[in-house]
């Protein structure tokens, strides 16, 4: 307890203490001088809240003197538990060291040794009892109380080691250092949702820049934007074949802007871009992900549905030019100093986790004939499309069967998507950050169905039953349907390519600015006082 006296005061916040005493004393004086009559109604009235006031700070520095006293009394007992265990296993290593000795050596040591053992129990056994249960205690047999019996052995915890498993087998997919283990006792080292920091090791050299269509305002920024990227920063830039068209009907200098022709130039488009800049809304970067775009090559237009991005992401710089600002967070208006800044670094970035999903038809007969997987970044939806028939579901997770639904649909959302289709029916919030698959159903026939947020490993089976009365129709972040027929299934699970997008200040501040801005989240007239104030 002296260690705790002698510390100065500072560090526990016991001069906040002092001062919110002080602060007392100076409302109790004040008390004092004032005059109060019993015909001035507002001196009255100021006594008493100034009374409430005092009330208020003394309670607080109850409260405060007590939480820190009891933290205190916490780290003292750490430490000196801490101290015990160290001289403990410096003891044990001693003696095993004795033991490699001669045998005449071992003797000595054997009728000395388990003396300074019993010694240094006894002292920590007394120790335990002025603070508190001890962890050698608690796994400690009640035949082996006494210290005699077991030939004066120390016993030690257990030590092990969890591993993360997917589907009954060893897998490093979904293997996250969060834990560590120390004599066999669990304590979180790291979370998974902490913020994340991106630093350049060597500068970027090579930015793509994709903007909405049909928008003279992002056409005359995009213009703005790539002069400025190419002289002041040097940088090559890419953008869209309709892009690079306008530009170069506009002015002969965008001439050096590059673009791409086919399919297999767009595959390895994330081997040469270091940083993606969007122009538009939140379904700017959804077309990132999947869209379906019109290209000219030698004048000819041709339809190609593809994803730009398959595999890794680079990050992304997303300007708000659209409606809504979910995951858009950067304002046009003063885009050189936030490029400028991401193009520096360091920059915060949220990583937004993707869905990798399979439509397996009930006709194929081998994994050949299993079509190409489709990734999304907000939602893959399954509703009964044009029937008036309810659709009906059955879900499955990991194997298991989970439900079937029996109504409109069902969402599978990532948590970047809960606050898009899933909120409107009905889904929970979640920080983009939070590993974790949203299960959302559509208007369901049934009062006790409720969403659930399902973890990030789980692997979800959606599949239609034979005896169902109407095909259903799944889209993926509102794009591309696909007509699922009675025996098909769409498996779904977490893509291991997430998309770092960068934010204005962190993955928290940009979530709860976005859904104050673009929800008015909880937006209420401030509940009015009493005109009297209450003695509390």
């Amino acid at each position: 307890m002296d260690t705790c006296v002698s510390r100065p005061h500072s560090e526990n916040g016991f001069g906040d203490s002092l001062s919110l005493l002080q602060s007392e004393k100076a409302v109790q004086e004040i008390l004092q001088q004032t005059p109060v009559h019993g015909s001035d109604d507002h001196l009255i009235e100021f006594s008493e809240a100034l009374r409430t006031v005092a009330k208020a700070l003394r309670r607080a520095a109850e409260g405060k003197a007590a939480a820190q006293a009891e933290a205190a009394e916490w780290k003292r007992r750490f430490e000196l538990e801490r101290a015990r265990n160290l001289r403990l296993e410096n003891k044990e290593q001693s003696f095993k060291e004795n033991n490699s000795v001669s045998e005449g050596g071992r003797l000595e040591n054997s009728t000395s040794q388990p003396v300074l053992l019993n010694q240094e129990r006894e002292h920590s056994n007394r120790a335990c009892l002025e603070h508190g249960i001890c962890s050698h205690e608690v796994l400690q047999d009640a035949k082996d109380v006494d210290s005699n019996m077991v030939n004066n052995k120390i016993m030690k915890k257990a030590s092990f080691k969890l591993s993360w498993r997917c589907k009954g087998e060893n897998s490093d997919q979904h293997k996250h250092d969060i834990v560590y283990f120390e004599r066999g006792n669990i304590t979180t080292a790291e979370r998974s949702s902490k913020q994340i920091s991106l630093k350049w090791e060597s500068p970027p050299q090579t930015v793509v820049i994709l903007t909405k269509p049909n928008s003279n305002s992002v056409q005359i920024l995009c213009a703005q934007m790539v002069r400025w990227l190419r002289e002041q920063k040097k940088l090559n830039i890419y953008v869209e074949p309709r892009v690079r068209a306008e530009l170069l009907t506009e002015s002969s200098y965008f001439s050096f802007v590059q673009t791409w022709k086919d399919e297999k130039e767009i595959l390895l488009l994330h081997t040469k871009v270091d940083l993606v800049v969007t122009l538009g809304g939140d379904g700017t970067v959804l077309w990132l992900n999947l869209f379906t775009y019109a290209f000219t090559v030698q004048e000819t237009v041709n339809e190609l549905a593809a994803s730009i991005f398959k595999g890794p992401v680079p990050p992304i710089v997303p300007f708000s030019l659209g409606s809504l600002g979910f995951m858009t967070p950067f304002h046009s208006e003063h885009y050189k100093d936030y490029l400028d800044s991401v193009l520096r670094g360091p920059i915060s970035i949220t990583l937004r986790n993707r869905l990798q999903c399979h439509v397996i038809r009930d006709a194929a007969k081998n994994e050949i004939e299993i079509e190409d997987p489709i990734l999304v970044l907000n939602e893959v939806t399954i509703d009964r499309g044009i029937s008036s028939y309810l659709t009906n579901l059955e879900c499955y997770c990991d194997n298991s069967f989970v439900t079937c639904v029996q109504g409109d649909g069902l969402i599978l959302s990532t948590t970047s998507g809960s606050t898009a289709y899933s909120l409107a029916a009905g889904g929970s919030m979640v920080h983009p950050q939070v590993p974790g698959i949203l299960f959302t159903p559509i208007c369901p026939h049934s009062l006790s169905f409720r969403p659930l947020i399902l973890p990030e490993h789980v692997t979800l089976r959606v599949q239609i039953p034979f005896n169902s009365r109407s095909p259903a129709w799944a889209s993926f972040d509102g794009k591309d349907r696909k007509q699922l027929a009675p025996g098909d299934a769409l498996v779904c699970s977490m893509a291991p390519w997430p998309v770092p997008t960068a934010c204005q200040v962190d993955s928290t501040d940009d979530f709860f600015r976005s859904i104050h801005d673009g929800l008015h989240w909880n937006l209420r007239k401030t509940q009015s006082s009493f005109d009297v104030p209450l003695d509390v």
